[in-house]
Formats: C-alpha cells, structure tokens, sequence
C-alpha cells in the first residue's frame, strides 16, 4: 500500500511532505500491508493543533490496522500529546521526519508513550541541506525551499520552537532544485521559508534573499515565473528590490508579515517595524513595479489592544493598499509570552476580526473591479481555476493545469475574475 502523508499548514509543509513520502518509501513504510498515514502537523495556531489532533482520530477509526506517524510542528512542540494518543504509533520532529532511518523499527503496537517519541533538540541543528523533489503531488506550481527556522521571537509565535534557528539553504542547493522542477514542467516556482528575508547571513559571502532572486532567474532562464511567499518587509535587501523593479519574471505579488497596524501592539508583539515602515515600503515598491499586489497576516484582539488601536488595523489595509488579507483572530499559544498579557474579550476579538475581514474584501472587490478589461497571463491551477501574475483567483474555460495562457478578464463574480476563451489565447 502507498503512504498517505496528510499535510497541514505552510507551503514549507508541502514541500517537505514530498521529501517525507520519498524517505518514508525508501524506508520500506509503502510495504506494511495496512498501509501507514503520516500527519505533517502545524502549530501556528491552536485551531491547527485541535484539527490535526481531530484528523488523527478520524484517520484511526477509518484505517483501524494502519501505523500512523504525526510529525511536523506541532509534533515538535508537543510530542508528548502526541504520543499520549492511543491513535498514534509514533512520533518525529522536524529534523527527523527528514530522514529515512526514523520511519524504519517502528514500534510495537501498545508500547508507551515514551518509546513512541523520536524528537531531538531542534535548536540544536545549525544547517538545512537542500532535499531535491522531482515534483510536489497535485500541484500546478513547485515549492522549493530556501530558509528555516527563525532567530526572531515575537511574543505569540511558537514556530521557532518548532523549527528552531535560522539556516540557510545554499544557493547552488536551491539553484539545482528550480532547475530540475523546470526541467519537469514547472512553469511557475515559489521560494518559501519560514523567515525567508532572513535567508543568508549563516552562508559564506554575505548573500542576502535578493541575490539569490537574481541568480536563480539568471542561471535558469526556462523558469517563466519566480514567485515568492511571505516575506518580513523590514528584511527586504536593496538586490530584492531591483529584481522587484527590473525582473518581469519575479512576480508583483508579495505577502507581507504586518500582524497589526499599531505601533504599540507591534512593540508588544516585538515584531522590528513600525506601521509608517510598511506604509512607506509598500510605496517604494509601488513606485517601482505599479502593478505589484500586497497581501498581509494581520492579527485581530492582540492582547492589550484597544479600540483606538485597532482602527489603527483597519487604517493600514487602505493606507499600503493590501488586496489579500489574511485575517487571524488572536489565539493564545501556551508557553508564549502573549498568553500571558492580559486577553481581550473573545466576543470583541471576533469581531473585530470580523471587520477586518470585510475591510479585506472591499480592497478585494476594487481590485478585481480594475482588472476587468484587461488582459492577464494566468497560470492554470486545476480545471476551471487559474491565479494570474499578482496572485488573484480567475476563472477560466480550458487550459492545462500547470500551462501559462493569456487571456482578457471580462468580469468577476466578488470572488474571483472570470476570463471566457476568446479564441486568441496563448499558451506556455
């Protein structure tokens, strides 16, 4: 039977999943004759945990005679619930779910929740290797990842704690990933991380995340779109904003890590910028690429935030001209310094997340507004469904899942462009 990995959260999730299943393989798991279920966990928030945990519950009423492994973050930072689990065989952290020795000897049934864990000290680990896939399973774009960990510890984040410190891919490592995921019909590659604009300072040379841009855009000229994930604003390096003003293959579309648009709740959360920063990076990078695209994670009902304050949230969507919001009603993360401070009524969290959300889809529906006559290169997802260049969901008749085409959007429906099939589309 093959291995069925179930993958929860990031992009850097999926990505290593498709190295999971490989090493999982490679260890003999696809040969157990009831099959084996790995859970690639998250921790960001606890609704993730409480999800995973559900899943893992279904997974062994469904599969009663199956071995079930959990890794991933929240398997690093709570292996022991994990392992306290009846459902569960056993238990990897983030380094070891890497490896091909850790899925082999797996336990007994029935042993106890101690003999089940395999979980070393992530802080520990001071190099991230480059794991080249040939492919990542169901989708129309490849990940690739480029950066770990995180040296930041901003005060409602438990994700160092599951990818420990800051590592770096080398730049040759990443540079021969992109060209065998081209090579295999990848017309579109995002680079991910956990800190990505961090990515470097731990390498020979002084690299910084913009000259790895350039170079993989200039050592591999087949690629038709490098795209990038969320990146700290604050991080981005004077190369990265060349590439952003000079490489037509370097997507308009950036997700930024705002979390709030308060300069006091961004001290509180320690996070390195101030809300005039983003203000004004958002603007240095709209004046050199106009047609660049901004989403945002911001957090609703931090702790201690007021009224006064979060309007200051509400203000920012406007003010950097963000389109896809990413909305997170704040949930305490025990052992965080955040769950400590003092919490805001859960009723006015949600709604103010609420109204962010409805913020975020006005921006939303004015941006889909100015794309209609226009035409758009779109990268076909799946059936139907295509992204264009900033990101923004299309539909679409026909196309390749994984094919470029262009084509004019005649209209949107609130949720997504529609582009209909004009007869002089082209493809890639």
């Amino acid at each position: 039977m093959a291995v069925d990995i179930v993958t929860f959260g990031c992009r850097l999730n999926t990505y290593e999943s498709e190295v999971m299943k490989r090493e999982a393989d490679a260890a003999g798991l696809g040969t157990l004759e009831n099959g084996a279920i790995i859970f690639n966990t998250c921790a960001v928030t606890s609704e993730a945990v409480r999800q995973a945990r559900q899943a893992i519950r279904k997974a062994r009423r469904d599969n009663p005679d199956a071995r079930i492994i959990v890794t991933g973050c929240a398997a690093q930072t709570g292996a022991d619930d994990f392992a306290a689990m009846d459902e569960v065989d056993l238990v990897l952290g983030n380094e070891e779910k890497l490896k091909s020795n850790s899925y082999r000897m797996l336990p007994d049934f029935g042993v106890n929740q101690f003999e089940k864990v395999r979980v070393n000290d992530i802080m520990e680990v001071r190099e991230t290797a480059s794991h080249m896939v040939d492919a990542i399973e169901g989708r129309a774009r490849a990940f690739v990842q480029v950066q770990n960990g995180c040296d930041h510890r901003c005060t409602f984040c438990i994700i160092p704690y599951g990818r420990g410190n800051s590592r770096s891919v080398p730049m040759g490592g990443v540079v021969e990933q992109v060209k065998r995921l081209v090579g295999n019909g990848y017309n579109e590659v995002v680079l991910t991380g956990v800190d990505m604009t961090s990515y470097g300072p731990d390498l020979p040379g002084n690299l910084r995340l913009g000259k790895l841009v350039k170079t993989v855009l200039r050592e591999v000229p087949d690629l038709q779109r490098l795209r990038l994930s969320s990146i700290d604003s604050i991080e981005a390096d004077e190369d990265l904003m060349e590439a952003l003003a000079n490489e037509n293959r370097l997507m308009p579309h950036l997700h930024l890590s705002l979390q709030s648009g308060d300069n006091m709740i961004l001290k509180r959360m320690k996070r390195r910028h101030l809300r005039e920063d983003s203000i004004e990076f958002c603007e240095n990078v709209r004046r050199i690429r106009p047609d660049i695209v901004f989403g945002a994670d911001i957090i609703a009902g931090f702790p201690t935030e007021t009224d006064e304050m979060f309007e200051n949230s509400i203000r920012i969507v406007e003010e950097c001209g963000l389109t896809h919001l990413h909305v997170f009603p704040f949930s305490p993360r025990e052992g965080t310094p955040a769950a400590r401070m003092p919490q805001v009524n859960r009723q006015v969290v949600k709604a103010r997340a609420s109204r962010l959300r409805a913020a975020g889809d006005a921006a939303y529906r004015s941006h889909l507004e100015s794309l209609v006559g226009t035409g758009q290169k779109i990268l076909i997802e799946r059936e139907g469904i295509g992204r264009t260049e900033g990101f923004t969901l299309v539909g679409v008749d026909g196309g390749t899942p994984g094919h470029i085409t262009t084509r004019t959007i005649d209209g949107h429906d609130g949720d997504k462009l529609l582009a209909r099939d004009s007869g002089n589309r082209r493809a890639a």
